[in-house]
């Protein structure tokens, strides 16, 4: 199989500096983005997603990238990123973040007011994804810091 750099050189269809952009925002933390992709997979991910993309952007027709902008392209590229991640993690919870990458995680602390309207930061201690009907929520189970008091909340997710 060729490598991914003889690949791209061997198109012109991607950018590499796409590619390169993609993982470098994805595997980077930031004020309002925390990488959802574990270290241990990252290498891996790279190349599977890459060649994914590659494969993909040989199949379309001529016609077909004609109307593929950089925006369309990079959001197949960011869904073929996160498809690619689901099955290399080992963990439910690790699923969980890939899937639903700006929700709180395990660990997180979050800052909410009390009963008496006192601050108060209560910390992330379990999460879980599950179904009523057709719609999904996450539920959190959270332990206050100063109390140890422990409760559970739940939204409804996107999907």
């Amino acid at each position: 199989m060729k490598s991914i750099e003889e690949r791209i050189n061997a198109q012109n269809y991607i950018e590499p500096e796409m590619v390169k952009a993609a993982f470098e925002f994805w595997f980077s933390d930031s004020d309002h983005l925390r990488s959802p992709f574990p270290e241990y997979i990252r290498e891996r991910l790279k190349q599977e997603a890459t060649h994914k993309l590659l494969d993909w952007s040989g199949a379309i027709s001529d016609k077909a990238r004609k109307e593929i902008n950089d925006e369309i392209l990079a959001e197949k590229f960011e869904e073929i990123i996160f498809e690619a991640a689901l099955p290399m993690v080992l963990t439910e919870d690790e699923k969980l973040t890939i899937r639903y990458p700006f929700m709180p995680r395990i660990g997180d602390l979050i800052t909410e007011k009390d009963a008496e309207g006192n601050q108060t930061e209560c910390r992330v201690t379990d999460r879980y994804h599950f179904k009523k009907g057709d719609t999904a929520f996450m539920k959190i189970k959270l332990k206050n810091t100063f109390t140890q008091k422990e409760r559970e909340t739940e939204f409804e997710l996107p999907e």
